[in-house]
């Protein structure tokens, strides 16, 4: 592509202002004070800005110090597994079932001040149910110890069981919004009712260079399916050039809108691009804060370079057969979590920074009724795939340059969801659930944290979502308390902290 340079300073340059020209300065403002008041506004929304100290200035793609990790597969299940049924079972739901809280030996979960202190339902509280039901629902899946370091599994899971030796299980989690813009939240870190904040991945693509030119640095393999759910990739106000790139796995068209019009020349296309190039230059010298420009620009250039690159990342035909079926990629079960795991792989190495990866459709582990169908059918569905992943990372070397992180947006209550008539199921639970991650830079065949005998609440401070982040963009090599935006105040509880016990 032919590089943008900047035009010669014009004549009438001296006295413009944050690098534009006296031309378009005036240009913009007209003949009154509708500009001035349009850019006190602009200004406001953290759109233009004065020039701010050194200190809040952005990143300059370096790390801030020596990363652990080259690259975040983050695996991702929409609609909120439950922890008890999979990776934090309790006996003591099986010793009570059918009790009430009241008529165990233990506290009353919900009486806990660590309830009060993280419960914030969207519905008053005088009329919402959820999180409280007091009747306790027995286990529905066995479970028993794996590895050398006996850590807790349930049978639904027969072969990411055999990893949990490499795995680290963070038990103690929670989060506040208990419905499920809360998967927004574990991207972001803010409740619905607040302003929203940049994803994790886009705060890692801010902060770091690519490895690769012809690929984009946050990549997204499966969603977000709905537009309500576009936060957990989105970049706001870091600007769209952060944002994740998603992807189809389709070797014709896995880029949206990107394939060349039927009949068009690669010599053709490639003029065509060059031409919106120069004048979306020209237009970049008159408005340099431009920053939906500056994105667009770098969109038409990464767009063109991903042409050839992409296609080539998910060509599964370079696999082997062995590989393929280690996957699942031969049975409809697991074929659609398998082929987007290994897509993930494929796109690491090859120098991708963060893969977001949705294995499931949008809310299906969300199992307010018939759980114990609904989820035998959906571990089985991942658990194989998954499984593969973290093998083919070891077997080509991979665990020590990429991190995994497998999360949901919430678990699920362990008492019984009685709602309309409901027998079989549980609902939404914020208050205490459990992710597990694997790879460079993460401890082996650990157990972090804990909830207490019922799964209820996160025991001690537990981790807000944002712990998770930070603990991410250090892998990454990245301070998040150093990762600012001019004209931008984070809530220290957007930065999180580190969970250093789970570091290698």
């Amino acid at each position: 592509m032919t590089e943008i340079t900047p035009a010669a300073t014009s004549d009438d340059s001296p006295g413009c202002c944050a690098g534009g020209s006296r031309r378009a300065f005036l240009s913009d403002v007209g003949m009154g004070f509708t500009g001035l008041a349009l850019g006190a506004m602009l200004a406001e929304d953290g759109i233009v800005r004065a020039v701010e100290p050194a200190a809040d200035h952005p990143p300059t793609g370096r790390p801030h110090h020596p990363p652990k990790t080259k690259s975040i597969i983050w695996v991702f299940l929409s609609g909120g597994y439950s922890h008890l049924e999979t990776f934090d079972p309790k006996p003591a739901l099986n010793q009570y079932a059918g009790k009430t809280f009241d008529q165990t030996p233990f506290e009353n979960p919900v009486n806990s001040p660590l309830h009060k202190k993280r419960f914030r339902s969207v519905a008053a509280e005088e009329v919402n149910v959820r999180d409280v039901y007091p009747a306790i629902y027995p286990m529905q899946v066995g479970w028993r110890k794996h590895g050398e370091a006996g850590i807790e599994v349930t049978d639904w899971w027969p072969h990411l069981a055999k990893q949990v030796d490499d795995l680290c299980f963070v038990r103690n989690m929670w989060t506040t919004d208990n419905d499920h813009a809360a998967e927004n939240q574990i991207h972001t870190g803010r409740h619905r009712l607040d302003p929203q904040e940049p994803s994790v991945g886009a705060w890692a693509h801010y902060g770091l260079g690519t490895l690769n030119d012809n690929l984009p640095k946050f990549a997204v393999l499966g969603g977000p399916t709905r537009s309500d759910t576009r936060q957990s990739i989105d970049s706001l106000y870091l600007g769209p050039q952060h944002a994740g790139v998603p992807l189809e796995l389709d070797g014709k068209q896995p880029l949206p809108f990107g394939l060349r019009h039927a009949g068009q020349s690669l010599e053709s296309q490639r003029a065509e691009y060059e031409l919106i190039n120069r004048l979306n230059g020209l237009s970049a010298v008159e408005y340099p804060e431009d920053q939906d420009l500056v994105a667009r620009i770098r969109a038409y250039e990464l767009a063109f370079r991903m042409q050839a690159a992409v296609p080539e990342a998910i060509d599964f035909s370079q696999e082997t057969a062995a590989t393929a079926s280690m996957y699942g990629i031969d049975n409809d079960a697991t074929k659609l979590a398998g082929r987007r795991l290994l897509a993930a792989r494929r796109l690491v190495e090859r120098g991708v920074r963060f893969v977001q990866v949705y294995p499931s459709t949008y809310g299906v582990w969300d199992s307010h009724q018939k759980l114990k169908e609904n989820h035998t059918r959906l571990c089985a569905t991942v658990d194989q795939p998954i499984a593969a992943l973290i093998q083919d990372l070891k077997q080509r070397g991979l665990m020590d340059e990429v991190t995994v992180v497998f999360c949901t947006e919430f678990g699920r209550t362990p008492g019984l969801e009685k709602r309309g008539g409901g027998m079989t199921g549980r609902d939404h639970h914020p208050n205490g659930f459990t992710i597990w991650m694997a790879g460079a830079g993460i401890r082996k065949g650990y157990v972090h944290g804990e909830t207490d005998e019922l799964g209820y609440n996160a025991l001690g401070e537990g981790h807000y979502v944002t712990d998770l982040h930070a603990t991410v963009l250090h892998l990454l090599g990245l301070n998040n308390q150093r990762l600012n935006f001019p004209g931008r105040k984070r809530l220290d509880m957007d930065f999180g902290n580190v969970m250093t016990d789970i570091l290698a």
